[in-house]
């Protein structure tokens, strides 16, 4: 990571269970895994990768047991043909089942239950494990295309989040625009943005928030907040490479805490208990 720029966060939240994975980016070519206990905010980090995870085609089973993600690079270059969808332990990396893919195209995919995950895209399998596996029955909504909106808008659809509005083309990037009901009649909106003109450090894809309250007519920009999702009662949000909660009253998010803070992490060398 550039000294002085921040890690870069994803979190994905399991819709049963009080626990959750953080995606941790930074420097360029290193991400890793947090696992999250929602309940007591302790952190439990999972592994590194030397290589990229699309953590926008990436979900966590609703129970939070297990995950599935795409990546690139790494040492699994050769059975692979360097890019591949793994099924994990959360918040581990190493895969129970492993299909190579061999290109950026599509990758990833979504839990339809628990122990059940759709696939995105065409693989070869590199092993399977009888743990979890896939749902042939399950054919997903929308034409949200081949990359990382055919996974991430399908998979806020699913938590909770509506779709507002798209823009674009034209002088501004494409956007996809989602919204989702917080306490007090407030809403939190999230600006999916898709552009090759994107800010420093996001990639082709990254996301935009406010919040809004229509009946006190009140409207919060938060743009640096580069991810954002209802918990419960709560608001959670990553901003610079840290995490923060916020109870929702009348006037809005108060008492912000910062629950931990990423951007000391340096890469380790890790294996999994399994």
């Amino acid at each position: 990571m550039t000294r002085g720029f921040p890690a870069r966060l994803h979190v994905l939240l399991a819709s049963k269970a009080p626990v959750g994975v953080v995606f941790r980016r930074g420097s360029a070519n290193a991400v890793c895994t947090v696992g999250w206990h929602r309940q007591t905010d302790r952190f439990e980090l999972g592994q590194w990768l030397r290589g990229r995870i699309y953590e926008r085609r990436a979900d966590l089973s609703p129970d939070g047991r297990h995950l599935i993600y795409f990546a690139r690079g790494g040492r699994r270059h050769q059975e692979t043909n360097g890019s591949w969808t793994a099924v994990s332990r959360a918040p581990w990396l190493h895969a129970l089942t492993l299909y190579g893919k061999g290109d950026c195209w599509q990758g990833g995919g979504l839990f339809t239950a628990n122990g059940k995950y759709w696939l995105n895209g065409c693989h070869f399998v590199v092993r399977q494990s009888a743990e979890i596996a896939p749902d042939t029955a399950y054919k997903p909504e929308g034409n949200f295309g081949a990359e990382c909106p055919g996974v991430y808008y399908r998979r806020l659809l699913r938590d909770g989040w509506t779709l507002e509005m798209k823009v674009g083309p034209g002088n501004v990037p494409h956007c996809t625009v989602f919204t989702r009901p917080l306490p007090h009649g407030w809403i939190l909106r999230k600006f999916a943005y898709a552009d090759v003109d994107h800010p420093q450090g996001a990639g082709v894809y990254w996301d935009e928030h406010e919040l809004e309250q229509p009946a006190r007519k009140a409207l919060l920009s938060v743009p640096s907040w580069e991810w954002a999702e209802r918990d419960g009662p709560a608001l959670v949000w990553a901003e610079r490479g840290v995490l923060y909660r916020a109870h929702v009253h009348p006037s809005g998010p108060a008492s912000s805490k910062a629950l931990y803070d990423f951007n000391t992490m340096r890469f380790e060398r890790r294996e999994a208990p399994y």
